[in-house]
């Protein structure tokens, strides 16, 4: 069904939890479409926006990030706040991730 919902998004804010914002940042890293998101890891895309703004972006990055994999995965729109738990599971296991 990922063909189906990627289809769907021509660009980063079909996607829903997707606005305006987090596009840009997306787009600094080089993601400029759902197809190319689709292919990238939540949480190390993530790491990516915090490596590249010098700065520890907030965990609902992380979140939403999350919501727009399993859109692109099942065609599912799901609010970002429903990958809380799932998040904060991530960030606590990886070890690149300082809190600060």
């Amino acid at each position: 069904m990922r063909q189906t919902a990627t289809a769907r998004t021509n660009q980063l804010e079909d996607i829903p939890n997707i606005g305006k914002s987090i596009a840009s940042d997306l787009r600094s890293l080089g993601i400029l479409s759902p197809q190319q998101l689709a292919t990238r890891d939540p949480l190390e895309t993530y790491l990516a926006l915090s490596d590249s703004m010098g700065n520890r972006h907030d965990p609902c990055v992380l979140y939403t990030l999350l919501a727009a994999r399993h859109y692109l995965d099942s065609g599912e729109s799901i609010p970002w706040w429903e990958f809380t738990a799932q998040g904060k599971k991530m960030l606590a296991a990886h070890p690149k991730h300082e809190r600060k």
